[in-house]
């Protein structure tokens, strides 16, 4: 394996909670950065003030980052935000340009349309998604249109309603794809040039009741998907098929044996395809798990869950060469790096940092 020292320098940006809410203590002061070198974490600076950034998306030329504001009450009216940022490529500093109420509750997730064109925002509790102009300067315009799910499923606690989760645009179709928690289904949308979603219910993903989806992440080669529920703590393998996807596998992301409390989090797919890990949340099973993924078979196995070092591992990413992770260890207040060997595989905690609240992380 190459030595860590060989890794490229990056700016690291980090999503976090600054609140105390029902399920997490904030701490943070809004979204901060790093520099991410050789295996090592840098100090951590405050590059906005703001009220729970909890995700944040840069634009593709990284000119321009926009960040939810999960709230269920802001700038005095019901709701939460959504934040557009300037920012200095060169030294990564922010501007902020403006905000705008994210028309529903508790945002959660937001992604920029294949174009550029378009903002699009997840509301978690309300179980909405937002579509909001940008203009040529980075701001949010005008809201082009608001989409409200409705259902529920089998959970008597988390599944009373729509919650939708995350927004992932597939790189074929063009389509959005919105896991819904509350509905256990993924919904797909086209986006019109005037910026209209238009639902195809010919193309849901049905899960199994009381699964939970949450997030989704594509395989290199664009024709396999997988998504991880969060209820019952399952990861699904899809395969592309005509314009929706098939499951080929579902398996847990916990040990044999395991039992306790446990929710998964995030999922990400190694650069080659040849491993999709996922994060499980719980005081007994704060872990990445690790499945090698068998691209013939379209199958996924477990061959490793390894402690995040932390608590409540609620988001990672792999650094640009794929030779790292980095975990944000919510709860417990740390990013922690972990270097990865596909060929064995495994992962190994090789560093740690202090970062208030950590919630979600971008590579800029």
């Amino acid at each position: 394996m190459p030595s860590p020292a060989d890794s490229a320098a990056v700016d690291l940006i980090i999503g976090t909670y600054t609140e105390r809410l029902p399920h997490v203590d904030g701490r943070a002061e809004g979204i901060l950065a790093c520099r991410f070198e050789a295996g090592t974490i840098g100090p951590v600076r405050l590059l906005a003030a703001t009220r729970n950034p909890s995700f944040v998306v840069l634009s593709a030329d990284g000119t321009h980052l926009y960040a939810v504001n999960e709230t269920t009450e802001f700038e005095g009216s019901p709701g939460g935000g959504v934040t557009a940022y300037s920012r200095e490529v060169g030294r990564g500093e922010l501007t902020e340009l403006n905000t705008r109420p994210s028309a529903g509750v508790e945002p959660a997730h937001l992604e920029i349309d294949p174009s550029g064109r378009y903002l699009l925002v997840a509301n978690y509790r309300s179980g909405s998604v937002a579509v909001f102009a940008l203009e040529a300067d980075g701001r949010l315009g005008v809201m082009t249109d608001h989409v409200q799910h409705a259902g529920s499923s089998v959970d008597p606690v988390r599944q009373t309603g729509p919650h939708a989760h995350m927004i992932l645009f597939d790189p074929v179709s063009g389509d959005a794809l919105v896991p819904d928690l509350g509905l256990d289904a993924v919904l797909s949308y086209t986006l019109s040039s005037d910026g209209k979603l238009t639902e195809h219910p010919d193309r849901r993903i049905g899960c199994a009741p009381g699964a939970g989806p949450r997030h989704l992440a594509f395989h290199p080669d664009h024709n396999h998907l997988f998504g991880v529920n969060e209820l019952d703590n399952t990861v699904v393998a899809l395969r592309r098929a005509g314009d929706s996807f098939k499951p080929t596998d579902v398996t847990s992301t916990l040990p044999a044996g395991f039992s306790g409390h446990s929710q998964a989090a995030a999922i990400r797919v190694s650069p080659s395809g040849r491993s999709v890990l996922v994060s499980n949340r719980g005081e007994a099973s704060d872990t990445i798990a690790l499945f090698r993924f068998d691209a013939d078979a379209e199958s996924l196995e477990l061959v490793e869950s390894v402690p995040s070092s932390g608590r409540e591992p609620r988001e990672f990413i792999f650094s640009p060469d794929g030779r790292f992770l980095v975990v944000a260890d919510q709860d417990s207040d740390s990013l922690v790096v972990m270097e990865f060997n596909e060929a064995e595989p495994g992962l190994e905690q090789i560093s740690s940092a202090p970062v208030p609240t950590p919630v979600c992380l971008q590579i800029a």
